[in-house]
């Protein structure tokens, strides 16, 4: 049985890097055999403001609902998207507050701090670009991007992280050197899919 793929390209613009490494990716998934989903947040449309972000009487709007459908759906699931301020943009924590909720991704037991991890049995792959340089980002800031999508995302609820890497300096890159994350990039999928 092909293996379920759901990319999740984070990135508030169309033709972004990070749309260009999902394609990569997606490439070599597909090329291997995989069955791929992908939603592409520069098309997700949903009210960012809601009074109730996370809390599971709201009720989610269809792009949000789409959202958790694929990742529901998926074996394995890659998030992808640029490093700004130490963080994902605004948008896509947006969707992480509102769609990514107990209930669903996770559920606190009654007592104690306890929770249950939802989304076990899948893994996950996160590739983040930046313009800081990755070694620069780990020695000043201990990787705050990483490591949220590995312990607070993935780790969290469940999903076993595979692989989470950090591609930068964009604004330094060559053609060259993009051209070597875009092959590196669609080997982690050919990777995921077998």
């Amino acid at each position: 049985m092909s293996k379920k793929i759901f990319i999740w390209v984070a990135h508030p613009k169309a033709g972004s890097l990070s749309e260009g490494l999902a394609d990569a990716y997606q490439k070599g998934a597909e090329e291997s055999g995989a069955r791929v989903r992908r939603m592409d947040l520069h098309t997700m449309q949903f009210d960012r403001n809601d009074d109730e972000i996370g809390f599971a009487t709201s009720e989610l709007e269809p792009d949000l609902k789409a959202w958790q459908d694929n990742i529901d759906w998926a074996d394995h699931v890659l998030i992808v998207h640029p490093y700004w301020w130490g963080a994902m943009p605004t948008k896509a924590k947006a969707v992480i507050d509102q769609a990514y909720r107990s209930g669903f991704a996770y559920r606190y037991k009654a007592r104690g701090i306890a929770w249950d991890k939802l989304l076990t049995g899948k893994t996950g792959d996160g590739i983040i670009t930046s313009d800081t340089p990755p070694l620069l980002d780990t020695l000043l800031y201990w990787q705050p991007g990483r490591r949220v999508l590995k312990t607070q995302l993935f780790d969290f609820t469940g999903i076993k992280a595979r692989k989470i890497i950090q591609l930068g300096s964009v604004k330094m890159a060559t053609k060259d050197k993009i051209q070597g994350w875009l092959a590196r990039v669609q080997k982690m999928g050919a990777t995921a899919a077998a």
